[in-house]
């Protein structure tokens, strides 16, 4: 019998946009005083073409404001992903894209659509791609994989390096556990905080800049549906832990002449309020670098930083 960390129900709705009822943090300081670019920034495109969890309009809303006050210039895609839809941008950025069957875990992108952000970050481009718990590993492990990056798809916790406030699948990477390696991506960050993802892996040279501490667990996800008249439920039961050493959630890799980051929970680069209890989740949770480490991903990719 496996035993169960967490079970989520979902009654006609995307897994992951409404399962909380999470507020954006609207007076978020998203001003940056001294901005990587001051005229003609590179232009970033929101991808919410593939039933993303979260948009640049939505609860990514705080984020997008935060590069665009960084002198980005940030458009929102509506369109399949093809060569021509990217030629025109610096960065394309997928936050929690979802696949469009019942239990959003089939693809999120053709195989057409991989290949045309491949080949683009091959010839220069940069990809931010964002995931989370299940199913957003099944859902993005196709375009993923053309970077030899992989997930658990399911959940990853620590009993030990987590904060206590919450619970042990809220991860915290510090300079003194160890979990933030010596990479532009961390400069100036000395702690960092995640909110209930996955656990992601590619070989060197890619580096796991948020590393996953030795006592890390990573649960599979055991999905069921359930239809009751025109109701569908998905039920996610996770199942025994299994650790997974040299695993991160936050990669940096280099692809041609591109650059690729991948993040293996999503909530770390919003700025809202919890539907449960009110507390803040993501950039604006207090004693936590993750804004500093939003606007670090971004200079990496454009190489304002080495």
């Amino acid at each position: 019998m496996r035993r169960s960390a967490r079970s989520i129900a979902l009654l006609l709705c995307s897994f992951v946009s409404c399962a909380s009822g999470d507020k954006v943090d609207n007076g978020f300081d998203t001003k940056v005083v001294d901005a990587a670019y001051k005229l003609d920034g590179p232009r970033v495109l929101f991808d919410e073409a593939h039933h993303n969890g979260h948009t640049a309009g939505k609860s990514y809303r705080p984020f997008a404001r935060l590069i665009g006050s960084d002198g980005y210039r940030v458009a929102r895609n509506k369109a399949v992903v093809t060569s021509d839809v990217l030629k025109p941008f610096a960065v394309f950025i997928s936050a929690n894209a979802q696949g469009n069957n019942e239990r959003n875990d089939d693809p999120a992108f053709t195989d057409a659509e991989c290949d045309a952000i491949r080949d683009w970050v091959a010839g220069g481009g940069s990809l931010l791609l964002v995931t989370d718990h299940y199913p957003l590993g099944h859902a993005n492990e196709r375009l993923a994989s053309r970077f030899g990056v992989v997930f658990s798809k399911g959940t990853v916790e620590d009993p030990v390096a987590y904060e206590h406030s919450f619970e042990p699948t809220h991860l915290v990477f510090s300079r003194d556990n160890g979990g933030l390696v010596d990479h532009p991506i961390n400069d100036g960050v000395d702690r960092v905080v995640t909110f209930t993802g996955q656990a992601i892996h590619a070989e060197a040279p890619a580096v796991g800049f948020l590393r996953l501490l030795p006592t890390a667990l990573a649960r599979p996800p055991e999905p069921k549906v359930e239809r009751h008249g025109r109701d569908v439920i998905v039920n996610v039961l996770y199942g025994d832990p299994a650790p997974v050493p040299g695993w991160s959630q936050g990669l940096a890799l280099e692809h041609g002449r591109g650059r690729v980051v991948v993040l293996g929970e999503a909530a770390m680069l919003t700025a809202r309020f919890s539907g449960y209890d009110g507390r803040p989740i993501g950039m604006n949770t207090p004693g936590y670098d993750n804004r500093r480490l939003a606007l670090n991903i971004m200079h990496w990719l454009t190489r304002a930083t080495p």
